[in-house]
């Protein structure tokens, strides 16, 4: 048996779609299972030990005729016998349809649903990973959606040490600060969360995970609080062992967010709305929405009185 999942999205979106795939191996555990991502998300299967392999297509408007040509001869290629799709998109069901793979399933909701052999129902407001895993229901797989939870590689595991060892917080836990979503979050409101912790708690690291789109926010924090550790992992799994190895992180709405969900790291994170796509239901998620549509405007007493209880 040979299933190809379709996964539009960021690594975020990988992230979510990983309950899916754990749950697709555990039913058929001698089949081949594939993914087609888009190539700024392949680096989120480093953490998935149920795919055998990435195939990378970009899902946006960008595509050639000869893109959309040699992701079909590649996918008819393989004779998959199940294809599942994550997304909405009458292009890609249309592109389904002419692979010849029996078994096509997708959501209801969507324009190009006549392309596909089984159609579950489209629940647009429940946790996305609840969401993808109703795709199941079109192979007969009606089990509850399994924990989020990922694979760190041993090399990263490693290094997570040597870098722990490097800062000189080796086995003595730390904050992790992370923020690398599209809106990011004031600097002087992380001044103040940073001058709360010192004051609080004096001898607990604090280390920010250097974020490429978020440089500024390291270079800021840094020169009023020289103690501050840095961290710039390069890669999606050596950020989630330094993650896994934090008491707390504290950061926006984000991928980073999604593993420390599963790696069941207490976490308090800034999001844009109160009504945006719910956020899985743990005791060690605090969620703190910003009542205008800003993280920006979500003030640090906010999030201090959520971290200290008060």
């Amino acid at each position: 048996m040979r299933i190809v999942a379709l996964v539009p999205g960021g690594i975020g979106d990988q992230v979510l779609f990983f309950p899916t795939l754990d749950d697709l191996r555990k039913n058929y555990p001698d089949a081949e299972i594939d993914v087609v991502v888009e190539p700024k998300a392949k680096a989120a299967y480093r953490l998935c030990k149920s795919v055998d392999d990435v195939l990378l297509f970009d899902y946006g408007d960008r595509n050639s005729p000869a893109d959309w040509a040699n992701l079909l001869g590649v996918m008819r290629d393989r004779y998959y016998t199940v294809a599942l799709y994550a997304g909405q998109g009458w292009g890609v069901e249309l592109l389904m349809w002419m692979t010849g793979i029996p078994t096509r399933v997708g959501y209801d909701s969507s324009a190009g649903k006549g392309f596909l052999t089984d159609v579950v129902p489209d629940k647009s407001n429940q946790y996305s990973a609840h969401r993808y895993h109703d795709l199941l229901q079109g192979v007969n797989i009606s089990t509850v959606t399994p924990d989020l939870a990922i694979a760190i590689p041993k090399k990263d595991l490693d290094w997570a040490e040597g870098e722990q060892k490097r800062l000189g917080i080796k086995g003595s836990g730390y904050v992790l600060i992370h923020d690398g979503s599209g809106e990011a979050y004031p600097i002087d409101r992380w001044k103040s969360i940073v001058q709360s912790f010192r004051q609080q708690q004096p001898n607990l690291p604090i280390v920010i995970a250097q974020s490429s789109e978020y440089l500024e926010l390291t270079t800021a924090l840094t020169s009023d609080y020289p103690e501050l550790k840095v961290t710039d992992p390069g890669d999606l799994g050596k950020l989630a062992a330094m993650i896994a190895g934090a008491n707390l992180m504290l950061c926006t709405e984000s991928a980073p967010m999604n593993l420390a969900v599963a790696l069941q790291v207490y976490t308090v994170v800034l999001r844009n709305s109160a009504n945006a796509t719910p956020l899985p239901q743990s005791d060690k998620l605090a969620v703190i929405a910003s009542e205008t549509g800003r993280v920006a405007d979500i003030s640090p007493d906010q999030v201090l009185s959520t971290v200290w209880g008060a």
